[in-house]
């Protein structure tokens, strides 16, 4: 099978592109305002990524999939003038390219400039095979390296990452891998997903390793968040007893935390519910957003630590009911945190999108993004993020039975 591979392409006036870009100023309108944003992914784009680079540019990343072609993973960045800086950039193409609506590719940004990013890679015939691949740019994104494989063993699923800068010039990835023999007894158990982290320098070397936790939910998503310590790993966790509640675990800067329950949930589950948690912080602030059905009714949920991921309040409920899909992301800057999430009653889905002060106290504003021509799984999980001119927020819509990239910006 043909592999997927990096491109290599060739620098587009890169005169001034690498020069610092100012923080953008705050957009004239009224707060809470949703306005279009122009994407410029074309019909096929699904699996969309969104982060915000350390210059203020917004990275935006995808999976173009289009009968008849290879897989291609591309990117593009928005930048703090309000224009697109390029035409969309191919990071990699081939027949290995995995495209799948839950475990999507994320891109990520270190402090030296360098951009990461990876992807699915099959390995095998059976549509249960394939590894993490990890590939790395220095000038911002015209040029990608030939991408290393994350995970160290051989067959089997690994997916479902994330990605941090672990310091100016190197990245961590924390990933599920199938449990290794000795860890706990989790394979015996469970069939076998564990949580695990590794960091990478310039070169694309592994510099350290560790499992993190010997159990987990094996299709959910995971997120990172950094807080002043450093790094707040969130995903879901599974017990003996089938229960999946969300844990966290962090790392201060010698040693990884063992994992801790970011609420009792008491969620029993006998299946993967396909649906993680999301995080985001600010200093020793970090608020996660999860779903639970404990009890038999789907929840949405937010909770706040004041303590860098150490401990948790009790959440409060930002939606609930058999409409909400359970598919969320968050972000924060300290003085507020906005939820993202998709509901779908009545055959049709909805994006919406909610606000609230540091302390979690009480919702300040509640608003429809958009309604969507897609249903089910096709819409995928919305993206959200903020920077000083506002939120944006990008999801994978159906035009004509094909996915299609839609966002938009939504004024502080």
């Amino acid at each position: 099978m043909k592999a997927a591979t990096a491109l290599v392409l060739l620098p587009l006036a890169l005169l001034g592109a690498c020069q610092r870009q100012a923080e953008p100023s705050a957009p004239t309108g009224a707060s809470g305002e949703v306005r279009v944003w122009p994407l410029l992914a074309e019909q096929g784009a699904a699996q969309p990524d969104l982060a915000v680079a350390a210059d203020g540019r917004l990275l935006l990343s995808w999976i173009s999939v289009r009968k008849g072609r290879d897989n291609a993973l591309q990117f593009a960045a928005y930048g703090t003038d309000g224009r697109w800086q390029s035409t969309p950039k191919t990071i990699a193409v081939g027949e290995a390219l995995l495209s799948n609506w839950a475990d999507t590719p994320h891109i990520a940004a270190t402090p030296d400039g360098a951009l990461w990013v990876h992807w699915l890679q099959r390995t095998g015939a059976g549509p249960a095979e394939y590894d993490l691949a990890l590939s790395r740019s220095g000038n911002r994104g015209f040029n990608w390296s030939a991408p290393v494989v994350v995970n160290r063993d051989q067959g089997g699923e690994h997916g479902f990452a994330s990605l941090w800068p672990a310091s100016p010039t190197t990245l961590g990835v924390a990933w599920l891998n199938p449990a290794q023999a000795g860890e706990g007894g989790a394979h015996e158990n469970h069939g076998g997903m564990s949580l695990r982290t590794a960091s990478f320098d310039a070169s694309l070397q592994r510099i350290a390793e560790s499992p993190l936790d010997e159990a987990t939910c094996e299709c959910c998503q995971t997120d990172v968040a950094m807080a002043a310590s450093g790094p707040v790993i969130v995903y879901r966790d599974r017990d003996v007893d089938e229960i999946r509640d969300i844990a966290a675990v962090r790392y201060d800067g010698k040693a990884w935390s063992a994992p801790v329950r970011v609420h009792a949930d008491g969620w029993k589950m006998p299946a993967c519910p396909v649906n993680g948690p999301a995080v985001a912080a600010k200093n020793d602030d970090v608020i996660v957003a999860w779903y639970t059905a404990a009890g038999g009714v789907p929840v949405l949920q937010l909770a706040r630590s004041r303590d860098g991921g150490a401990s948790f309040a009790a959440p409060l409920k930002v939606d609930r009911g058999a409409a909400v899909l359970g598919r969320v992301d968050v972000a924060y800057d300290g003085k507020e945190a906005w939820v993202l999430w998709l509901r779908e009653e009545a055959g049709a889905q909805s994006l919406w999108l909610a606000r609230y002060p540091a302390d979690l106290s009480k919702e300040t504003r509640k608003s429809k993004v958009a309604d969507l021509q897609a249903r089910g799984s096709a819409s995928g999980f919305a993206k959200l993020a903020l920077r000083a001119d506002g939120a944006y927020a990008v999801w994978t819509d159906a035009v004509d039975g094909q996915p299609r990239l839609r966002g938009a910006q939504i004024l502080r």
